[in-house]
């Protein structure tokens, strides 16, 4: 297994225990993987946080220590000589990983746990990834027509693994009237997001507290970053309460009245928690250059699980403080914008809520079914 970054490591975590139940617990596991992976019996054969890097520009600055490991991950695959291969998201590393894995063991069969983009980004990757991917396994419902249509490898949708993590949510906190409401903070979980974004939500909280907004703020961070962002607040005019870790994350969740987001895993996560949100991303050069080639009607996962974009994004143009605060502003309220955000979260439960198996117990069988043919 190759996962990419930490939101891999959260589904290929669940994949691990959901394919112990469905062939054994036998199973014996390579490759690469964050904490979450190596806890389920992954030993990862360098850190995670060497490759945890998104956009053509953070990549460059980093691609000799990126390709460096590329080859590190494909030599320790093929000395493993596995079975089956199952990267996890993250396409800039893992499909290169799994071309040339496939060049040097052409029998293995590949799975692709998390589809690119094809549908929003250079859709002509659909086809070229048949020449080294068997399957992938869809976590949008849209996305097994789209590799149909666009000439892509076999695909399965089955449900997006973040529903799974519900269960570590406990119940909405009613909270006093006396309190301020709580304003959750969540620059990313990869150096270069978060270096981006700090200093735009720092002036955001400045100028919502211009206009007279009392609020609580709260930052749950991914465990590796927690002390570098404690340090980097501890100046901050408006000083946010940092914490760490899925526990503490989610029970952050439960008692946030809205949130300012970077785009990712965590709006589909504050979605399902009822948390309403502003949603922005701030682009490297390269891709903000390139932007005009995305055809997605979002990049937000909760608008693309429901087809509209009730959740209002700013990515690169608006990731500014007067923007973001202007977009937070009515949600503090019982406002329009803030009724409509919770209609479109009970939008985004009922077309991610799927009755029966969990989405990771699909992907398993889904694997499971591939390594016997």
């Amino acid at each position: 297994m190759i996962a990419g970054e930490s939101s891999g490591d959260h589904l290929g975590a669940g994949l691990i225990e959901a394919l112990r139940r469905t062939c054994g617990r036998d199973i014996m596991l390579a490759g690469v993987g964050g904490p979450e992976m190596e806890n389920a019996g992954l030993k990862s054969v360098f850190p995670l946080s060497d490759i945890a890097v998104m956009g053509p520009f953070a990549i460059l600055a980093r691609l000799p220590g990126l390709v460096r490991r590329a080859y590190e991950a494909v030599d320790h695959v093929v000395a493993f000589q596995p079975d089956i291969l199952i990267i996890v998201d993250s396409p800039e590393f893992t499909h290169p990983v799994a071309k040339r894995v496939r060049n040097r063991m052409p029998g293995i069969p590949v799975v692709d746990y998390v589809s690119p983009t094809v549908w929003a980004w250079r859709p002509w990757r659909a086809r070229k990834m048949r020449a080294y991917v068997d399957r992938v396994l869809a976590i949008f419902p849209f996305e097994p027509d789209v590799h149909r249509r666009l000439g892509g490898p076999d695909c399965i949708y089955v449900g997006h693994p973040v529903v799974e993590r519900l269960d570590r949510l406990p119940p909405r906190a009613g909270g006093s009237t006396d309190e301020p409401p709580v304003l959750l903070l969540l620059p990313g979980s990869r150096v270069t997001e978060v270096e981006r974004l700090m200093p735009v939500f720092r002036d955001t909280l400045v100028e919502l507290q211009g206009k007279g907004r009392a609020f609580r703020p709260v930052l749950p961070a991914v465990a590796h970053l927690a002390d570098r962002l404690r340090a980097e607040v501890a100046d901050w005019p408006v000083v946010p309460t940092v914490v760490a870790g899925e526990g503490e994350k989610w029970k952050a969740f439960s008692t946030g009245h809205l949130a300012l987001a970077a785009s990712g895993t965590v709006t589909l996560e504050l979605a399902l928690s009822g948390v309403p949100m502003v949603v922005t991303y701030r682009l490297d050069p390269v891709t903000a250059a390139l932007r005009w080639m995305a055809s997605a009607h979002s990049v937000v996962m909760a608008n693309l699980a429901i087809g509209e974009n009730a959740f209002p994004e700013f990515i690169h143009a608006g990731c500014d403080p007067k923007t973001l605060s202007a977009a937070l502003d009515p949600l503090f309220d019982d406002s329009d914008a803030r009724r409509a955000q919770l209609a479109a979260i009970e939008k985004v439960r009922e077309a991610t809520l799927i009755a029966g198996d969990t989405p990771s117990q699909r992907a398993a069988a889904a694997v499971w079914e591939l390594l016997k043919k």
